[in-house]
């Protein structure tokens, strides 16, 4: 077989077709695989005339195709697929040929990849890839990680097909060994928390202001032209305006209320709790989805357990309730943005990645889940600061979340009073009311430490570690 192909994809479901599509859209020569070959035929098939394919039956063929250095994208399943992807590509491949993993792999697995496979002087990248199957096809947000020299051997491609913003790609390089995954693995908690607080505005609208899926179809699409200007916003108010054709209801309101996770949010959630940084509400999304999925537990419970009445508001109170919500919701995605990419910069400085962070904030403008209005200002925040601790420090986003204020809390206060769980919105809250503080409740937590546990503790009027003996004499004595 002739190496005429410039990059190779195994693994044709969705997302590998139409990032090979993508891929010969924009004049580069692509090798398909995948083991069943009748989707390579089908995508050979349908598709072809879209560009330059090569079609390529085994691996070993698919290696054969392609000029050096070889660049192969894997895109099947995480886990344990990828690994033997791996171990049948290896033995096919020379020092210099690239493998890029285009799955949503644990960045530990990344880790663990690039350095097997550096070993046997083989580059490996670890790429996060966000925006579903149109931005697959039409330009996703690319968020590569590995070596430097092996990201300058396949920029060229990965940077034409990624989305464009103001005419620079969603796509640069994250950093090295398992960056590029950690970065989309927390832009998916991100996505988590996005989502959960989008259900728990619809559940205010819908249980307090009793309003109709066709009336928060026209509120959604009213707040994707202001400050909320976002894909997940704008998707939402389509969701809500589509009607079930089998029974002429919104189709919203029969789709069954149990979600799904894949685990990225729950890693996310997980690593965070490593690190020591408090995404309240991304972990409390993922708690959400947990909860949802109990669907018998709940529907049990909500025989016996009571609760609250829900009243409906009308005319102009319900019109401030829509206020109230659209400035909560907002102020508790710049919350929950604010977490994930404090998350990010302590992972940076955990795993010696060196990310930067407005960089990330301009590739996840475009083609990805979380693209939204307000990235340009997270951007302009670290163009501002690049050491910036936390958003909610940058002037803009602290008038932002202050102006808003009273309506969050507003909207908390009357979730509560009425029964409605807004796990989200409520820690979001609680997160910002916690930070702002110079001093809280912490001190009684390490007395009773203390206490039970001879754990010690610190005083604020002189250095130190102490410990009170408190079961003895209660005198208190240095510890260190």
């Amino acid at each position: 077989m002739t190496a005429t192909a410039e990059i190779g994809v195994t693994g044709l479901a969705v997302m590998g077709q139409n990032l090979a599509r993508n891929i010969a859209r924009r004049g580069f020569p692509v090798a398909v695989h995948n083991r069943t070959t009748s989707r390579t035929d089908e995508l050979l098939r349908e598709h072809g005339h879209e560009g330059t394919f090569v079609r390529a039956e085994t691996l070993a063929e698919l290696v054969a195709a392609l000029a050096k250095p070889r660049r192969i994208l894997v895109m099947v399943k995480a886990g344990a697929p990828v690994d033997a992807v791996i171990d049948e590509l290896v033995p096919l491949l020379e020092p210099g040929d690239i493998v890029i993993d285009g799955g949503n792999s644990f960045f530990r697995d990344t880790m663990r990849r690039e350095k097997t496979l550096a070993e046997r002087g083989l580059h490996f990248i670890g790429c996060g890839i966000s925006g579903g199957e149109e931005g697959a096809l039409n330009g996703p947000s690319i968020m590569p990680g590995g070596p430097a020299e092996a990201y300058a051997a396949v920029a060229p491609i990965l940077e034409t097909i990624a989305a464009q913003v103001d005419g620079t790609p969603c796509c640069t390089h994250i950093g090295p060994d398992g960056a590029g995954h950690y970065v989309k693995m927390v832009h998916n908690g991100i996505e988590y928390a996005d989502m959960q607080l989008i259900a728990e505005a619809y559940d205010l609208l819908r249980s307090v202001g009793g309003m109709a899926a066709g009336e928060l179809a026209e509120v959604f699409a009213r707040w994707d032209e202001g400050d909320l200007d976002s894909f997940l916003i704008e998707i939402t108010a389509k969701v809500l305006a589509k009607v079930d054709e089998a029974t002429g209801q919104p189709l919203v309101d029969v789709i069954l209320d149990a979600a799904e996770q894949k685990g990225t949010g729950r890693w996310t959630a997980q690593d965070g709790l490593e690190l020591g940084v408090p995404i309240t509400a991304i972990t409390e999304a993922v708690f959400a989805r947990v909860l949802s999925a109990q669907k018998d537990a709940r529907t049990a419970a909500a025989e016996v357990l009571p609760g609250p009445g829900q009243p409906h508001l009308a005319g102009a109170d319900r019109e401030r309730l829509v206020e109230d919500v659209r400035q909560a919701l907002y102020a508790s995605k710049v919350v929950a943005y604010a977490q994930g990419f404090e998350q990010m910069r302590a992972a940076s400085t955990a795993y010696g990645w060196d990310l930067d962070l407005g960089a990330l904030a301009t590739i996840l403008r475009g083609g990805c889940i979380i693209r939204a209005r307000f990235l340009d200002r997270i951007r302009e925040a670290y163009a501002r600061d690049r050491g910036l601790a936390n958003l909610l420090l940058d002037d803009y986003f602290r008038d932002a979340v202050a102006a808003a204020q009273d309506a969050w809390r507003r909207v908390v206060s009357t979730a509560v009073e009425v029964g409605v769980p807004v796990p989200a919105f409520a820690s979001a809250l609680a997160y910002y009311d916690g930070y702002r503080r110079e001093r809280g409740p912490a001190n009684l937590l390490q007395g009773l430490r203390d206490f039970f546990g001879a754990h010690t503790y610190q005083r604020i009027d002189r250095p130190g570690t102490f410990h009170t003996r408190w079961a003895q004499d209660g005198r208190e004595v240095r510890a260190d």
